[in-house]
């Protein structure tokens, strides 16, 4: 993959805070990529946040945390080292969405309830979920202070003062090295959309739409597009199928030699309330290379071919944008090449293709997600 510079989602610093503030040294360094960017469960890192594997999770052990984190997270998280003020990720973060621990993804803090305390570091007035961010006696530096540690991976977030503006009165003072920060439109995509309502009520977010709506995304093999896909909150039904062609009732053994036109596409039923038609999108251009015109890795012909099926004026818009939005994040190196066609007729394909994943483990499959 050709991926270039990440986003927000990326890097963190480290530092140590005393008395109603946070001040020592630190540097800076790549954020640890716990919860969101491979699939597997218990200390293994994640696709995307499932609060039933969070039942399951283990913490890894230490010797794994210090390969996986950034020498200045596993100080801050495993060992209570602090940060440096005014000069770590996310004190000065105004972008909407929500903070999770970088160890375990549990949902720690929201941007709605972050604030300005001029200490220098991320303060928030309350958790996003009280159970799990947790409360512990600090007695060191000659004094007594409340220490907050996330739940589930015990990692050393920060400490809690009674300093903070109404309603709570509360200024829970965190590391951004114990943090991962996950844009609001990205919430859903990875698995934190439950969480979404309070934005939409905030009005920073519209409200998602009620029903079941369709598209239908081309992007290689359609194996590996649909067994990646299936696995997006919200998407109810997948079936795998040829659209974009000239000839009808296509068949594998017609769309194989490249001369119907088809390509090898996915239709998707999803539900917006769980997902938005924008964060599938994101996750499609994550999912295959986009650059590749006519091809997929070792998979070469028109019917490999990247190309979004918009079902509507409303899809082509958000298409558009979003195609945008990627060329401009320089996620890849080369521009995209993706096409938007309108919606045509899709050809659902023979069974033995249909879950061929699912029911084949180990077959072909050159599809997976590129890390940022």
């Amino acid at each position: 993959m050709r991926s270039a510079s990440p986003r927000v989602l990326g890097t963190t610093i480290l530092v140590a805070y005393l008395l109603g503030g946070c001040a020592s040294e630190g540097a800076k360094g790549n954020a640890y990529a716990s919860g969101l960017t491979e699939s597997g469960s218990g200390s293994q890192v994640r696709t995307r946040w499932d609060m039933a594997e969070m039942k399951k999770f283990r913490k890894p052990s230490d010797e794994e945390l210090k390969q996986r984190l950034e020498p200045l997270q596993y100080e801050v998280t495993q060992r209570e080292a602090t940060e440096r003020a005014f000069s770590n990720e996310y004190w000065d973060n105004h972008e909407h969405g929500i903070y999770i621990d970088v160890v375990s993804g549990e949902p720690l803090f929201s941007s709605l309830d972050k604030f300005e305390s001029g200490s220098g570091w991320p303060s928030f007035t309350r958790p996003l979920v009280e159970e799990f961010v947790a409360e512990k006696t600090d007695r060191t530096l000659g004094m007594t202070r409340t220490e907050v540690r996330s739940k589930n991976a015990d990692s050393h977030l920060g400490h809690l003062f009674p300093d903070g503006p109404q309603p709570t009165g509360q200024r829970y003072c965190i590391n951004s090295a114990a943090l991962r920060f996950v844009p609001v439109e990205e919430m859903s995509a990875a698995g934190y959309g439950e969480y979404l309502s309070a934005f939409e009520k905030a009005g920073v977010v519209k409200e998602r739409k009620s029903g079941l709506e369709t598209t239908v995304l081309a992007g290689g093999c359609f194996w590996g597009v649909e067994q990646l896909i299936r696995e997006l909150p919200g998407v109810v039904q997948t079936d795998v199928g040829y659209c974009g062609g000239s000839m009808p009732h296509a068949t594998y053994e017609l769309v194989k030699t490249g001369r119907s036109g088809h390509a090898e596409a996915v239709r998707i039923r999803f539900d917006p309330s769980k997902t938005s038609y924008e964060e599938i999108l994101r996750f499609f251009f994550r999912m295959h290379d986009p650059t590749q015109l006519n091809r997929q890795m070792n998979d070469v012909g028109t019917q490999y071919r990247s190309t979004i099926f918009a079902q509507d004026d409303e899809q082509r818009r958000a298409a558009e944008r979003v195609i945008k939005e990627v060329d401009a994040s320089g996620f890849w190196d080369d521009p995209v090449v993706t096409t938007i066609a309108g919606a045509e007729e899709f050809w659902v394909a023979e069974d033995y293709h249909q879950d061929y994943l699912l029911k084949n483990p180990n077959g072909y499959n050159c599809h997976y997600i590129r890390k940022e």
